[in-house]
């Protein structure tokens, strides 16, 4: 009879490891594959490009201002940036994506999770095993250096060692200082791909935007090669630039749109609904509310 109560017991306890090891070991859920750039937000930022002197909705200060007016479209024409690739806090705005994770075949721990992107074909790695960043002194790369986490069901990553990059494509910085907080989160077959930017050189507050995805089932990535090119002749060493107070298109989008010089010059306190008050009070529109930011 023992012996029938010990075999009893250790098939009890098999049972049991089994269905331990069928239990997640944590909240995280599968975003694995490819999925498909939705563009019903944002659209002409997105694809066309913003507008030059458009800097509506971002919390930037002073000195991103002055580097933005000084900013000159033919200058990704050069070719020393037309290949340049977008970096990783960018790169959500624009093309699809491929997801895929990496275990370790003994443990079957997730070490990281990798996303590819069509554009340029870069590819960054998210590390998922708790190792620290680098120190500060670390090289930094267009992609960053990233750690991840799972907050129930959504994926936490902070990405820091970020080269200079931009905000929006019209010449509005983001500095080789910022911290980028990222949440990646399904719901079914739709991911929501949320950006956080803190950048103490160029915001005084926290730049965030979000972009949706849809999963696709028969999905595939198109290779993204890249040659420049001498598109247009220019004197050596020639930078397209605007000095202070020369770029002369930064009232066209005011005009266009009808779009105060406050609004379309950006700042935190363009961002909250007093902005509308104090114009009317500062008395810039002889008492009437203008008309709606862009």
């Amino acid at each position: 009879m023992d012996e029938v109560h010990s075999v009893r017991k250790t098939a009890c306890c098999l049972l049991l490891l089994a269905t331990l090891g069928a239990v997640p070991l944590s909240a995280q859920i599968e975003l694995a594959g490819v999925w498909q750039n939705k563009l019903h937000e944002d659209f002409p930022d997105r694809l066309a490009g913003p507008e030059i002197g458009d800097y509506t909705g971002i919390p930037l200060n002073a000195a991103a201002r002055f580097r933005a007016e000084a900013w000159d479209a033919s200058l990704i024409a050069l070719p020393e940036y037309q290949c340049r690739v977008h970096p990783s806090d960018y790169a959500n705005s624009f093309a699809d994506i491929r997801i895929w994770e990496e275990y370790d075949k003994d443990t079957q721990s997730l070490v990281a999770i990798h996303i590819h992107h069509f554009a340029w074909g870069t590819e960054r790695t998210i590390w998922m095993d708790g190792r620290p960043h680098p120190p500060d002194y670390a090289q930094h790369t267009s992609m960053g250096f990233s750690t991840g986490k799972w907050e129930g069901d959504i994926l936490t990553v902070t990405t820091d060692h970020l080269k200079e990059g931009w905000i929006r494509r019209n010449g509005v910085p983001r500095s080789d200082r910022a911290v980028v907080t990222e949440h990646f989160i399904r719901h079914e077959n739709g991911l929501t791909w949320v950006v956080m930017i803190k950048d103490p050189a160029y915001l005084t507050e926290t730049m965030i935007r979000s972009r949706d995805y849809v999963y696709s089932v028969a999905g595939q990535i198109a290779p993204y090669p890249c040659e420049s090119v001498e598109e247009v002749i220019r004197p050596k060493g020639v930078i397209p630039n605007h000095l202070p107070g020369t770029n002369t298109f930064l009232k066209e989008y005011q005009k266009n749109h009808g779009v105060l010089q406050e609004g379309a010059m950006g700042g935190a306190k363009t961002l909250y609904p007093d902005f509308r008050q104090t114009v009317i009070a500062a008395g810039d529109l002889g008492g009437k509310a203008p008309g709606p930011l862009q």
